[in-house]
């Protein structure tokens, strides 16, 4: 499984990069033919809080690509709210099987 993380107007640290990889790789346990992850982070508004977001697409042979988007106070959080959604959204698609 390959992972792809855009950090978009700013550069994400180590630190940052280490718990998306670490986070995005447990998806393979629930669904085994994942092929590639596209993390893209943003800051939406600088000034205010709720200003990180994060967008995960999930390429997986023979479907159709999955994604979701979520705003939170942190990048951390906000790949957290992805991950629970897109684990809904892959276990709908292994359900379907």
């Amino acid at each position: 499984m390959e992972v792809n993380i855009k950090s978009i107007h700013f550069d994400a640290t180590e630190k940052l990069q280490d718990f998306i990889n670490k986070k995005v790789n447990r998806l393979a346990r629930h669904y085994e033919n994942i092929s590639n992850v596209e993390v893209t982070l943003n800051v939406v508004k600088p000034e205010t809080s709720m200003n990180k977001e994060a967008g995960i697409k999930i390429s997986v042979p023979q479907q159709e690509d999955i994604f979701a988007s979520k705003t939170a106070d942190s990048f951390e959080e906000a790949v957290d709210l992805c991950l629970e959604a897109l684990e809904r959204q892959l276990e709908k698609i292994k359900s379907r099987k």
